[in-house]
């Protein structure tokens, strides 16, 4: 989640892969993929970056937990035609 300001100065998290368009207009809108807006006082250049540091933490903290930490063992992946595997841990290689 990414953290926004309204206009009142309250504070709005948001998921960014719900973010459909950012717009100036001049006030800074944000438009989810369910239509809603939200009006915000970052500007697109400041959210784009919070977004970016986002994405570079979820990678980051996603190879950690490939290399050090074992998956829990209710987690499974689900394939496309439904098939359910369980998520093996990475070898020393990283690989599964």
């Amino acid at each position: 989640m990414i953290t926004l300001s309204r206009l009142n100065h309250s504070c709005i998290a948001l998921n960014p892969d719900l973010i459909e368009r950012i717009e100036e207009t001049p006030d800074t809108v944000v438009t989810l993929i369910d239509g809603k807006k939200v009006l915000v006082l970052e500007t697109i250049d400041d959210i784009v970056e919070k977004i970016v540091c986002y994405r570079a933490l979820v990678a980051a903290r996603s190879e950690v937990l490939n290399i050090s930490t074992p998956p829990p063992a209710d987690l499974h992946l689900v394939s496309d035609d439904g098939e359910i595997a369980p998520v093996t841990p990475l070898d020393e290689n990283g690989v599964r």
